[in-house]
């Protein structure tokens, strides 16, 4: 069996050679024999290792992989794959979630082209819209602060007051933040929103969150492939670690 050398993995994976030694430490590789002068001795084997966990790391994130190969290596593939398993479920979940949401944020958003909220409703402290939304106060100082949210304050106290413009822009903050929308997504659509009720900016971040959904997926089945050749490879997967 041919023997590599620790530049020639990080050469395959496109990494440096501290990183490989990094993740033979953290377990995602088999146990790397030395020769008597203190060398690794890497394998096929271990290349296999190393590029099947930097994909799983993409689509499934550095921690899920981790454990993957450590249980590999430890010979417990039923739970390897279980882990992969969640995390199949946790993209499908985030995409109901996000589906949910999107469908939420676009009826709120149909308010818009009804015009400005009639005037002299009640006027909501911070604590009160906090209240109504679910969120912490401040999660609407925050919002505030990111130029999101524009309180009217009161003559006098300087206390924030949310008005009926305010409230419902602040609705729609919280959905598109339950949707893990960052704030420069939600800035144009607010903006679009406000300026002439249009939904194209709304409709482009659905559309580039559900890209991202696709992509990550992608990236799964990638992984899942590299780590379903590994374990098919000759000799089959590597023996358990000694403890």
């Amino acid at each position: 069996m041919a023997r590599l050398r620790t530049v020639d993995l990080a050469r395959e994976a496109g990494i440096s050679t501290q990183q490989v030694r990094n993740h033979e430490e953290e377990g995602v590789l088999p146990p790397v024999p030395r020769t008597e002068s203190g060398y690794r001795v890497y394998d096929r084997g271990h290349l296999q290792a190393l590029l099947a966990y930097r994909a799983l790391a993409a689509g499934f994130g550095p921690e899920r992989a981790r454990a993957i190969m450590r249980a590999v290596h430890a010979g417990d593939e039923p739970l390897a794959l279980r882990s992969v398993d969640a995390g199949h479920a946790e993209v499908y979940e985030q995409r109901v979630a996000a589906d949910a949401v999107s469908e939420a944020v676009a009826e709120a958003a149909a308010s818009y082209l009804d015009g400005r909220p009639e005037p002299g409703g009640p006027a909501l402290r911070v604590g009160e819209l906090a209240g109504l939304l679910g969120v912490r106060t401040s999660a609407l100082r925050v919002w505030e602060a990111a130029g999101l949210l524009a309180p009217a304050r009161e003559a006098g106290t300087g206390y924030r007051r949310y008005g009926p413009e305010a409230v419902r822009d602040a609705r729609i903050i919280r959905m598109l933040r339950q949707g893990r929308y960052s704030f420069d997504r939600i800035r144009p659509v607010l903006d679009e929103l406000r300026r002439t009720g249009g939904t194209g900016a709304l409709r482009e971040a659905i559309a580039e969150r559900r890209a991202s959904h696709d992509r990550r997926t992608r990236e799964m089945l990638r992984g899942a492939g590299l780590l379903h050749a590994f374990l098919t490879r000759d000799g089959g997967p590597a023996a358990p670690r000694e403890e």
